[in-house]
């Protein structure tokens, strides 16, 4: 990880001073690495032992952070990771460009490579990232989202960067295409639970935690899977409030939201459907060589399920 914040440092430079400060506040403020750790922790299980995966690494994180900066923009966020948006700070207009320089450096790095495969790999889950965001705006105060669709939405929005990460782990480790399957299943089920779970988290957890204001989702009217069940399982007039919450956004009614998910047990089964897929991407990796790389990649999986930030 040390050499990835290198690579990231050294990648990170342009000779418009309002892009460094933008980009270093932005990769510097904190953060999980959780998806470039992926990418080294994949090679390493697919025995792969060069450096090649230091670059891409870099990519995938220079590619979700320009996820960030867009991402806060549209939903007009003011707290991430505990500390300040870059929109919050510096203005939406350079929040925006700045993410286009992120997106733009990580295909000139991917280019640099040299690989047709980890480029279209790479080219297919930004696209992708796209059509989950636009999704997700498209659902936005319609509590008329069934599962299905939620699950569409972050396995399109989150899972994807997730599946590629651990897919070009197993691409660099040059294993045949059944294992790199696996690798890119594994991916794709511990991103949808990381997602499950964080969108639990802005009903179940403390702002010092998540670094981010809680009911930001209630707010945008996002319809996640714990307001779902929720009106699925509660009675006509708890369902009713969800739906009015989900339909108009806002805080007001997130009190009454809060205690309604808590007493249908909502939450509770949202956390079971995260543990579910966290489940499938362990036993996709069954086939995989036992080492320090699987022990840790099987350790991710837990911790995307049980964390509380």
């Amino acid at each position: 990880m040390q050499a990835v914040d290198e690579v990231i440092r050294n990648r990170l430079h342009s000779d418009v001073v309002l892009i460094r400060q933008v980009a270093e506040y932005i990769i510097n403020s904190g953060g999980k690495r959780l998806r470039p750790a992926l990418v080294l922790l994949a090679a390493g299980a697919m025995g792969y032992r060069g450096t090649h995966h230091h670059e891409l690494a870099a990519v995938v994180e220079f590619i979700h952070t320009a996820t960030l900066l867009h991402d806060d923009v549209v939903d007009e966020s003011e707290l991430r990771r505990g500390n300040k948006t870059a929109n919050a700070l510096f203005g939406n207009a350079a929040s925006v460009l700045v993410g286009d320089f992120l997106y733009s450096r990580a295909f000139q790095m991917m280019v640099g490579v040299d690989d047709m495969r980890v480029m279209r790999v790479l080219a297919d889950a930004t696209n992708v990232i796209a059509e989950g965001e636009v999704l997700q705006l498209l659902n936005c105060n319609n509590a008329d989202v069934g599962i299905d669709d939620y699950l569409r939405v972050i396995r399109y929005k989150t899972a994807k960067l997730f599946e590629a990460a651990t897919r070009l782990g197993a691409i660099l480790g040059g294993v045949d295409e059944g294992l790199e399957q696996r690798m890119a299943a594994f991916g794709m089920h511990l991103g949808t639970a990381f997602q499950i779970i964080d969108d639990v988290l802005d009903y179940s957890s403390a702002e010092a935690a998540t670094g981010k204001h809680l009911g930001d989702d209630l707010a945008e009217g996002k319809p996640t899977l714990a307001l779902i069940l929720a009106m699925r399982s509660g009675t006509a007039e708890q369902a009713a409030v969800v739906r009015k919450a989900i339909e108009t956004g806002g805080r007001d009614d997130f009190g009454a939201v809060l205690d309604i998910i808590h007493r249908t047990g909502a939450l509770a089964a949202a956390r079971q459907s995260a543990a579910a897929e966290a489940q499938k991407g362990i036993s996709a990796l069954d086939a995989v060589t036992s080492s320090i790389f699987k022990d840790a990649l099987l350790k991710l999986s837990v911790f995307a399920v049980e964390r509380n930030y």
